[in-house]
């Protein structure tokens, strides 16, 4: 019996979940949550499987849901739900350590498959999908030593500050809360020995311009 755990902030939408979920042989689900505070606390709690995760909530993120759930059980199993696809949902939901990433307009059958499979330890993500998250992580590890320091969340961030995004617009394209952002960002403007945002960008602008130089 797969032991499945659904977080979503809309009521329709996880009773739903839950009736599809609860209806199979081999699954059903033993919590549930509207808010990323309920979730970190009742999940917390229970032996779970699977844990079905919104992306986007009220309070928060689902993808720091997931990285805080699997600091405490790696084992877990978390299967990221989202309206959209795109890059930087996908580099947050790998760099959290989750086993897949499934559009909300999913089929019911596809989406029972794909607990099925995160649930054996398989993993969701495609191998294209893989890739471009790989592209996307090693962008800026080019030529400067002090790049190799950052974490992958830290290089996309960087990358991010680059384009001239506030902290809250990161939050909202990496799937992340805007006071993570910010924590993050003291992290790599130390690693990479400056002092503020407007030096990171002229840094990442520099080492984009060097790489171009020597492609």
């Amino acid at each position: 019996m797969i032991d499945v755990f659904v977080l979503d902030d809309h009521e329709i939408v996880r009773q739903g979940l839950i009736h599809l979920i609860d209806s199979q042989d081999d699954m059903r689900v033993v919590g549930e949550a509207r808010t990323a505070a309920e979730a970190v606390t009742r999940a917390s709690r229970l032996d779970l499987d699977v844990a079905v995760l919104d992306v986007r909530l009220p309070d928060g993120s689902g993808v720091e849901v997931c990285r805080h759930l699997r600091s405490q059980r790696p084992e877990l199993a978390c299967l990221m739900l989202t309206s959209f696809a795109d890059d930087e949902a996908l580099l947050a939901a790998v760099t959290a350590g989750a086993a897949g990433y499934v559009i909300k307009d999913v089929r019911g059958l596809e989406l029972l498959q794909a607990i099925r499979t995160v649930a054996t330890g398989a993993s969701l993500v495609s191998p294209e999908a893989s890739r471009r998250v790989v592209q996307r992580m090693n962008r800026v590890r080019h030529h400067d030593t002090r790049l190799e320091l950052l974490s992958a969340q830290e290089r996309a961030i960087l990358e991010l500050i680059g384009q001239g995004l506030t902290n809250r617009q990161i939050a909202t394209r990496m799937y992340l809360a805007e006071k993570t952002v910010k924590n993050y960002v003291s992290s790599l403007l130390a690693k990479i020995e400056v002092h503020s945002r407007t030096q990171a960008a002229l840094f990442i602008a520099d080492q984009h311009a060097r790489h171009d130089q020597r492609a």
